[in-house]
């Protein structure tokens, strides 16, 4: 429900921002200095109230967005808008609408209102409300108005400075009775652009957080969560005093976490129905070994309940009992969690519910000891005194192990017994537990060359590709696989090719035949053939020092290939170029050449130790490339003996 009082309270705080924040800068002034943008975003103010209702922190917030366009073209490109929000985060009251050059306003009236798709699997039931600008053009302004009830207190969002758009001028404020302590943290890069106030008034402190002039922030298909490089505040309640003037911790460290945490777990699994028990008996019935137990119960969840995301309100917290999970065969991130913990107790397995975070967010529990650190869960098992396994229910192709690749490096909340609890980190695989082996046999013929490919994968590239041949067939597993085998040039054509047994989640074998016709040069009594197929690496360079965020990878790595040419009878090497290698601190590469009797062996090896490149590697990263690309030119030339 909309109120006018509310409404008109909200377009004041925006004329006050607009006139009080930033001074005026013309259309023209804000093209020259931002070539290219459609748009900036003039003004953006998010003031947060914090206040006891009912002996309990209660949090409201009011926020204005005020685009300008730069452009007649704007439209094309920006004219649809929007907000999310969820039963956590309820939007009492918004509007929109168009200022335009000429200083007409014009109501936004078609709101759309839907569900959108979170990346996150802890919970999701957020909504988006888009709309569409009207009446857009060079100088007019879009705006929005919302006034936002947070109901849980402890799902305070960060706030971020930056945009796709310029930022000319950003505010965060943040208003809390005096004998309450808030906390902040600046998170992400360039934090220094954040300045920072406290101002002290009445019975209230006020935080404010101001960035102006911040670019648009560019997007690389390469980089890591945004929490990682784009700069925000994380902001949260520490401890209170209630109405009956006692200080309330809320917040203020992983045993508050923990805390939180697992009240939502505690009126589950408090027994294994006749089902489960049934089930788990003919799992591990004859089986002594604890770790044989837990894979043939991992391997169960796996193949017979099936993920499903979605989930609204507190049940995107609170796991179903293991019982219920196991009856309906389907469940989310919670619910595999918790029917592997009961499943895996119940065979005598010591095995406890666990959060964590997955790889897009940076956070770590004791520096932000809140919900927002964690967005995943799974199960941690014990089969040594001290050390722990990881099992995520909800990757199927998982290598027992092995932890899912979105887990890797991160730090784990797991619940042991009698209320206690302890953080431990999630391993990542080294480089050789992850390799790729690609074998290429080659044969001249009057049309070019023919040959055949062998494909080894292990580790992650083992589990990366059976999930994908889980889910295709037919021409899409055709085109998927042509592009897998694809070398030397776009008339590369696969005759066939076969997947191998793909019982061994951690190992799968790829074979195929191939033609590829006009690639090598014959002259008079002369082959000319370069045989390094794969010219890896092309194009990757890094935008340095232009691009300051980060690079991800999946994970760490080795990749083998070795390319063999039989050569032809009557035919001897004229020409072999040299072996060579090259490596930094960051990374490197070996390419081999050698003749082994009738044949010219090309052995190449790339690694990569690394899950996140960092802007001070970039150079390093480069300087591989300027040594590898001059050797991707070199041929072998053969001739008649």
């Amino acid at each position: 429900m909309r109120s006018e009082t509310g409404l008109k309270f909200l377009l004041i705080a925006a004329t006050l921002i607009a006139s009080n924040a930033t001074i005026a800068q013309s259309v023209d002034e804000l093209k020259r200095k931002y070539p290219g943008d459609e748009a900036v975003m003039l003004n953006s103010s998010a003031q947060y109230k914090i206040k006891l209702k009912d002996g309990e922190p209660y949090v409201e917030s009011k926020e204005s967005q005020q685009l300008m366009f730069l452009t007649a073209n704007a439209a094309a490109y920006l004219s649809q808008y929007g907000f999310g929000h969820s039963s956590f985060h309820e939007v009492k009251e918004y509007e929109a609408y168009t200022q335009t050059a000429d200083n007409k306003k014009i109501k936004v009236t078609n709101f759309k209102t839907s569900s959108s798709n979170s990346s996150g699997v802890f919970y999701d039931d957020v909504k988006e409300t888009l709309f569409d600008f009207p009446a857009i053009g060079q100088g007019a302004t879009g705006n929005l108005n919302m006034q936002v009830v947070h109901k849980k207190p402890y799902l305070l969002s960060p706030h971020y400075f930056a945009r796709s758009i310029p930022v000319i001028n950003d505010e965060l404020r943040i208003s809390f009775p005096k004998d309450m302590s808030v906390k902040y943290i600046l998170k992400g890069q360039d934090t220094d652009k954040i300045k920072f106030t406290q101002d002290s008034r009445g019975g209230e402190i006020t935080y404010s957080f101001r960035v102006t002039d911040q670019p648009a922030e560019k997007d690389y298909a390469d980089a890591p969560g945004v929490a990682y490089y784009s700069p925000h505040v994380v902001f949260y309640i520490e401890k209170y005093k209630n109405d009956k003037g006692q200080e309330i911790s809320y917040l203020a460290d992983t045993n508050d976490l923990f805390k939180l945490n697992s009240s939502f777990i505690k009126d589950i699994n408090k027994t294994a129905g006749p089902e489960l028990k049934r089930l788990v008996d003919s799992l591990t019935t004859g089986v002594s070994s604890q770790e044989e137990k837990a894979r043939r119960i991992y391997s169960w969840v796996q193949n017979n309940i099936k993920y499903v995301a979605f989930e609204d309100g507190m049940e995107g917290f609170v796991p179903r009992d293991a019982n219920f999970v196991c009856s309906r065969r389907f469940g989310d991130c919670k619910d595999m969690a918790s029917i592997l913990t009961l499943m895996l107790n119940t065979a005598g397995v010591p095995a406890y519910h666990t959060w964590i975070g997955t790889r897009s967010l940076p956070y770590t529990y004791r520096e932000t000891p809140l919900p927002i650190v964690d967005n995943h869960m799974i199960c941690a098992i014990q089969l040594k005194k001290g050390e722990f396994t990881f099992l995520d229910g909800t990757d199927p192709t998982c290598v027992f192990g092995i932890p899912s690749g979105h887990i890797q490096d991160k730090e784990a909340l797991i619940a042991l017994e009698d209320g206690r609890y302890t953080i431990a980190k999630v391993p990542s695989p080294p480089k050789e537990t992850n390799q790729l082996v690609d074998s290429c046999f080659l044969q001249l013929t009057d049309k070019g060359i023919t040959g055949s490919i062998n494909i080894h994968l292990s580790g992650y590239y083992a589990m990366n590709t059976n999930a994908t041949l889980n889910y295709i067939n037919g021409k899409e597993k055709d085109k998927y696989m042509r592009a897998r085998f694809s070398r030397g040039s776009n008339k590369f054509q696969l005759i066939s090719y076969e997947t191998g047994d793909r019982s061994d989640k951690n190992n799968i074998a790829l074979s195929g035949k191939f033609e590829l016709q006009d690639y090598a040069r014959r002259i008079g009594d002369e082959w000319y053939l370069n045989i390094n197929l794969l010219k890896l690496y092309e194009h990757e360079e890094i935008d340095y020092p232009k691009r300051k965020m980060p690079v991800e990878y999946d994970f760490r790595f080795i990749k083998k290939y070795v390319t063999v040419l039989t050569i032809p009878d009557g035919y001897k090497v004229s020409y072999l170029p040299q072996s060579n290698s090259f490596k930094n601190d960051v990374w490197g590469f070996t390419m081999n050449y050698e003749q082994k009797g009738n044949t010219i062996v090309l052995s190449q090896e790339f690694y990569n130790d690394h899950l996140l490149l960092t802007a001070d590697m970039f150079k390093a990263w480069n300087e591989v490339l300027e040594h590898l690309f001059p050797l991707y030119k070199e041929s072998i030339s053969l001739s008649k003996k």
